[in-house]
């Protein structure tokens, strides 16, 4: 084990309530109370039993909000009026349904997220800016009815867990014994004697089943585990693929967008992009292929030597999942002068780091600790992202990348809260050493559509990291609307296009100019 993680042996299940990092408590205490705030959605009254009065992405219209135009003109906004149908085709009389909604210009590899405004009456307002000129086509996507997140809001606020995960302990012969391990010491199976490991730097503690034979700190491996059954056979059929993340018929024709004042795009911001701008929404917009940001002057990097010439003599730490760890493999395979260094990171979640020592460059990225879905990997490859922050100096050429969300949705949202807690101490601490530093927030992906990983999950877990972040100079990729903005199929791991333009808006906030 680690120096810094203890382990205790309990005859009784212990309060071990996680606890944040030092000085985390006032801002835990706040997202505490304003959790149900942050995470509030509206509740579907009424008897749940009957699957037809669910709502139905065959049967729900969408119509434009006043008469059609024969054009309509760059800068401007198209408006349209959802109403939600059951199976039946009854208009709903309650809101809650998860739909999304784009503005896709096919031929001209454009697409913008719409906004979609939940009236609580069964009906909804499209809104889509209207940033690029030519054609565009709006889709409406159901992604979740209210009934189904009923269920994952279920699942999400009772369920202590919907996944465990395996602790492999070996002794000084090389028998080993497998046991079940968790966020909490009642998920673990056991009752009575426990393991439990506490991060010094961040007060996060992981808990395992005792062994039968080995002591707790001979604990070498950690893995994913089983995926639970914590559906009912109705709750089954209000998540199933016939009605989860389904298209609506078309209900709006092709929109004519015409120039103004001989432009072909909605120009960018002047401002370049710096730590703690505000975000609009939408945060930007693809034409071309190319993502366009609404809150700065973003830029793109097209070549290995622009990509160079923006990182030369810098440091970046990239800590989180393996949605980020794209970006660093992004890196490493566009820029041939990166070359991987043996760190022994052939695990998933690393370390890994890659050097270009004529132009002082470094890139790191490993994973954040428990809880972890990974292959075996070793516990002493798990550090906190506390413990990292922690160790770091800082500086102007110092950049900071978290990516954060992905493996939270399997617990209670108070699990990412705590989390977060002690995240943004470190980075407060490291901020007030040396404000020079960049610290970048990547947003989570969406991708999911299960009750182990729904959009609506992510979309929670976005709105904690928001929350999270607030009020200090840190910068934002909105990974969420990056990936959900183009005619692509949904993926947590998105293809090269949607990952270039998520880096290159990341080297944005390095290089402004």
């Amino acid at each position: 084990m680690a120096s810094n993680t203890r382990c205790v042996v309990s005859a009784e299940t212990p309060d071990f309530r996680p606890r944040p990092a030092h000085n985390s408590s006032s801002f835990l205490s706040r997202a505490f109370a304003n959790l149900s705030h942050l995470l509030s959605w509206p509740l579907t009254p009424g008897d749940r039993g009957d699957i037809l009065a669910s709502t139905s992405p065959q049967t729900s219209t969408y119509h434009l909000r006043g008469p059609a135009q024969a054009s309509y003109i760059l800068g401007g906004y198209l408006e349209a009026v959802l109403v939600a149908r059951d199976h039946w085709g009854r208009p709903k009389t309650h809101g809650g349904d998860l739909f999304r909604a784009q503005l896709l210009g096919p031929e001209l590899k454009a697409g913008v997220p719409g906004d979609v405004q939940d009236l609580e009456n069964g009906t909804y307002l499209l809104s889509f800016p209207l940033l690029w000129v030519g054609r565009a086509q709006v889709q409406v996507r159901l992604i979740h009815s209210s009934e189904a997140i009923g269920v994952l809001r279920r699942i999400w606020r009772e369920e202590g867990a919907t996944v465990d995960f395996i602790g492999y302990f070996r002794g000084p012969t090389g028998y080993e014994e497998n046991v079940t391990c968790n966020v909490n010491p009642l998920l673990t199976g056991e009752e009575e004697a426990i393991c439990y490991y506490k991060d010094e730097d961040s007060g996060e503690l992981w808990f395992c089943a005792r062994p039968l034979t080995l002591p707790c700190d001979s604990l070498v491996g950690h893995s994913a585990g089983h995926y639970w059954d914590v559906t009912t056979p109705h709750e089954d059929a209000l998540l199933a693929w016939n009605v989860t993340d389904k298209v609506l018929p078309q209900g709006i024709g092709i929109v004519r967008v015409s120039q103004e004042r001989n432009r072909k795009l909605v120009p960018s911001p002047e401002k370049t992009c710096y730590p703690g701008i505000p975000a609009p929404k939408p945060s930007g917009f693809y034409h071309l292929n190319v993502w366009h940001s609404l809150a700065c002057s973003s830029r793109s990097f097209p070549t290995a030597n622009s990509i160079l010439g923006c990182l030369a003599s810098r440091i970046v730490h990239m800590m989180g999942d393996s949605t980020l760890r794209q970006w660093w493999e992004y890196l490493r395979d566009t820029v041939p002068s990166l070359k991987p260094v043996d760190l022994h990171g052939t695990y998933q979640v690393g370390p890994l780091m890659a050097v270009d020592t004529a132009r002082g460059i470094v890139l790191h990225w490993r994973a954040h600790s428990w809880p972890l879905r990974t292959l075996r990997t070793p516990v002493a490859s798990l550090h906190s992202v506390v413990r990292e922050l922690a160790g770091l100096a800082g500086g102007p050429h110092t950049v900071v990348v978290l990516g954060l969300g992905a493996h939270f949705t399997t617990f209670p949202p108070s699990i990412f809260a705590r989390r977060l807690a002690g995240i943004r101490t470190a980075v407060t601490a490291l901020l007030a050493r040396e404000p020079r530093t960049l610290v970048v927030i990547k947003l989570a992906n969406t991708g999911y559509k299960s009750v182990y990983g729904s959009d609506w999950f992510t979309l929670q877990m976005n709105r904690l990291l928001r929350a999270a972040f607030s009020g200090l100079p840190v910068a934002f990729v909105d990974a969420w609307e990056m990936t959900s903005s183009l005619a692509l199929p949904d993926s947590i791991h998105p293809g090269k296009l949607i990952v270039r333009n998520e880096v290159d808006l990341l080297l944005s906030f390095i290089c402004p100019t």
